[in-house]
């Protein structure tokens, strides 16, 4: 029986959820972290933060509720605003992404306190995930949540990647870059922190801004992004900058480095990665006859750009054969960034402007269908978590006179693919394995002339 694109699209994008839900994975590693016979006894304190770390804290209570009989449970979990989920000892707490809030300031610091409330022989179990940087927003002192504010919103609009925001922000935490380790090694704590990985690489230091994991930057790094983007006095507040240069002139103490943690009782263990789920995607693909290629899970840059690379890749293999006989469907992941031209507000987010690059690169491979999607479920400013399209779509778009170039150049990537009624709404899915995107290159099809 054949199949619509549309459904195979949104088939495979469901099938690299899947094997993200915390609601599978978080008792699959508790059990390997706590064998039968070494469940927690006595104080376990619950912390986390970020867009899957509520759904996290449901799947640990419910496996703490069938194994763990004498575990004295308790716990915060900060996740952003419309991601919460239902809990019985584990306050959840929503606060602002990608910006900041005083929410997530304050149970940021009731976090702090709490795991400073530690004893020898307590268990601290950390839930993290993709969102958790602005969500454990703890300045160090002299530094105000306005002003962390202030910094995140320049760093947004200069275009900077995530991984280099992340790293001036933990250098002006109190609560990033394992200073949550830190604390609860002087405590004398056990440390084990569950990551449902976002970023490209999936290093614990990354995830989250490592509040558990040693930090492989420095306050010369921090200082280095900010030239990088000519960004000084005018944006980024006077608090801010004194702070990053006291800590490359050596004084304040660095983030938490490697050499902290030899024979510290300190493990991250990674559960769910955004290359799972494209390998997820591919065995799902498969099923429906297409053979897949995993262009890889650390592809970033400029949306619209890379879009047009993998409209290239497209190309190739439709006229020259490449890879193999079709059908074939490239899968690739990662986070692209979208730089804004001054005064440009546009409506969508990188996902969605992939899509729309995408669309406007090919309109020689009439017959190609795509799907880009954030697997947080929310694509930049607007509710949607991406976009798709078919050779329906397309011929919708020339019907009524769409012109895809025109809504790229306004980076109104919602407004097209919503008016043409092919916006993946997902709402929050409660994970979180960065961005997906999957091309369908179906037999009998070539490029035109």
């Amino acid at each position: 029986m054949a199949h619509s694109e549309e459904k195979i699209l949104k088939d495979t994008f469901a099938a690299a959820l899947a094997v993200a839900e915390p609601k599978h994975i978080v008792p699959e590693c508790l059990a390997r972290i706590f064998p039968a016979g070494s469940e927690p006894k006595g104080r376990c304190l619950v912390i986390g933060a970020g867009k899957a770390s509520a759904a996290m804290a449901t799947a640990l209570e419910s496996h703490a509720a069938s194994h763990w009989p004498d575990a004295q449970l308790e716990g915060i979990v900060l996740t952003r605003y419309g991601h919460a989920s239902p809990t019985k000892y584990i306050t959840i707490v929503e606060a602002g992404h990608p910006v900041p809030d005083q929410a997530g300031m304050d149970g940021a610091a009731q976090m702090m306190r709490r795991v400073g409330e530690l004893k020898a022989g307590d268990i601290l179990i950390a839930l993290v995930s993709g969102g958790g940087s602005s969500l454990l927003t703890l300045p160090q002192a002299g530094i105000t949540i306005g002003d962390m504010r202030q910094t995140t919103e320049a760093l947004l609009r200069s275009g900077a990647p995530i991984e280099e925001m992340n790293i001036v922000r933990k250098h002006l935490s109190a609560i990033l870059g394992g200073n949550v380790a830190r604390l609860a090694i002087a405590r004398g704590a056990r440390v084990e922190a569950l990551l449902i990985s976002d970023v490209t690489g999936d290093s614990p230091a990354d995830i989250a801004s490592g509040p558990c994991a040693a930090d492989y930057s420095t306050y010369e790094d921090a200082c280095a992004i900010l030239a990088k983007y000519n960004l000084g006095s005018d944006v980024i507040p006077a608090s801010v900058l004194t702070h990053l240069e006291k800590g490359r002139s050596g004084l304040i103490p660095e983030t938490l480095k490697e050499l902290d943690l030899v024979n510290q009782p300190v493990r991250n263990h990674v559960i769910a990665t955004a290359h799972r789920s494209l390998e997820a995607a591919a065995e799902c693909v498969r099923q429906f006859g297409y053979t897949p290629f995993i262009l890889g899970d650390t592809i970033t840059g400029e949306a619209k750009d890379v879009a047009l690379v993998h409209a290239g890749l497209a190309r190739e293999a439709l006229t020259h054969g490449q890879w193999g006989a079709l059908p074939m469907a490239l899968i690739s992941g990662g986070e692209c960034t979208v730089t804004l031209p001054a005064g440009v507000k546009g409506r969508g987010g990188r996902c969605s402007e992939f899509l729309l690059s995408l669309f406007a690169a090919t309109p020689d491979l009439g017959g190609i269908a795509a799907l880009a999607a954030d697997t947080d479920g929310i694509d930049g400013s607007e509710k949607n978590a991406g976009a798709w399209f078919t050779p329906a779509t397309r011929k919708r778009a020339r019907d009524e006179h769409k012109r895809a170039g025109q809504y790229l150049a306004a980076h109104d990537c919602y407004g097209f693919f919503s008016e043409l009624g092919a916006l993946v709404e997902t709402g929050p899915t409660l994970t979180n394995v960065n961005d997906f995107r999957i091309i369908l290159l179906p037999a009998g099809l070539g490029a035109k002339p």
